[in-house]
């Protein structure tokens, strides 16, 4: 489905009024959230990293930091596994580490639905096919995280991100929405298998 300039309006329309909702509603969540990142260690609340939004222009996204930055003898990070705390996986099970993001759509950088914004480095490594998943703003939430989310491929991944930008639509959001809540309380297909977090994509070969 080609979508459409009226449609692209009222999402917008929808982003930022359902985006103030959003940060005023979790403002308290947040201020407990920090409370508990303050008390089991955590020094830096927040973590911010560029990632590659629509037509492949970069922003810079907002996320809930939950791992520490503790570091070995030699002055190294320590691996993903040993640097996520307790409250850091609490909260990457709940995917309340996402909840700054709503920042990120206030200011247009992304949309409450689109393919989950990826890394710069990444870019280079897309088929032609692949890169489609940058013809629509990034989301929260997506065809692929109500899909398997972490759970599944890189190559599944991207497959549900292009199907998505081919035929968004209000319904299919809407859908993508609601499943995302039902799924906020399964808490499934957090990460891969026997892994602390997502595996690098490393290209299609």
């Amino acid at each position: 489905m080609k979508y459409n300039n009226t449609y692209q309006i009222i999402k917008r329309g929808f982003d930022f009024l359902f985006s103030i909702i959003g940060i005023v509603i979790s403002l308290p969540v947040m201020l407990i959230l920090l409370i508990l990142l303050f008390i089991t260690g955590h020094r830096s609340y927040f973590f911010v990293q560029t990632r590659v939004g629509y037509k492949e222009k970069t922003f810079r996204l907002y996320k809930l930091k939950t791992m520490n930055d503790n570091v070995d003898p030699n002055g190294q990070l320590l691996s993903d596994e040993k640097r996520l705390t307790n409250i850091g996986k609490l909260i990457r099970k709940t995917s309340l580490d996402e909840l700054p993001q709503l920042v990120n759509v206030f200011r247009g950088d992304m949309s409450l639905v689109g393919p989950r914004p990826l890394l710069i480095e990444y870019l280079h490594l897309y088929s032609i096919e692949q890169k489609m998943r940058h013809d629509v703003k990034p989301g929260i939430t997506g065809w692929a995280q109500i899909n398997g989310r972490n759970a599944i491929s890189w190559k599944q991944k991207f497959e549900l991100d292009t199907w998505y930008a081919k035929h968004q639509s209000f319904y299919i959001d809407f859908r993508i929405l609601m499943m995302t809540l039902i799924g906020f309380f399964k808490q499934k297909d957090i990460n891969q298998l026997n892994q602390a977090t997502v595996e690098p994509f490393n290209g299609n070969n």
